[in-house]
Parts: structure tokens; sequence; C-alpha cells
């Protein structure tokens, strides 16, 4: 049994690496524009995020 655990394991991290090899094959590098809209929208979500969470946790305080 445990060598059919690590032989799953190992065929996994073989099919992980495969799949990865391929997910960097077909990307490609963004132009600046495209990276700085993506990193706008990035930091926008995060803050908003951020902000719905510190609100709710003002919310929070103030009820307990």
């Amino acid at each position: 049994m445990r060598d059919s655990l690590n032989f799953n394991i190992f065929s996994r991290l073989k099919i992980f690496y495969s799949n990865s090899k391929h997910v960097m094959s077909v990307s490609y590098k963004p132009d600046v524009d495209t990276f700085r809209k993506t990193i706008k929208v990035v930091l926008l979500g995060t803050l908003l995020l951020g902000a719905i969470a510190f609100i709710i946790s003002l919310i929070i305080g103030f009820i307990a």
C-alpha cells in the first residue's frame, strides 16, 4: 500500500509539472497598458474589500 501511495504522489507531481509547463507555454507577457489596468483593478478590489471588512469589524465592535 505504501508503494502505491508514493507512486500516486509522484505521478500527480509529474502531471502537475506537465500542466504547469503547458500553461507557461501558452501564456504571454502583457503590455504595459494592460499591466497597469490590471494593477489598478486589483488594488481597487483590495481596498474595497478591506473597507468593507473594516466597516463590518466596527459594527461588530459597537454591538459587542
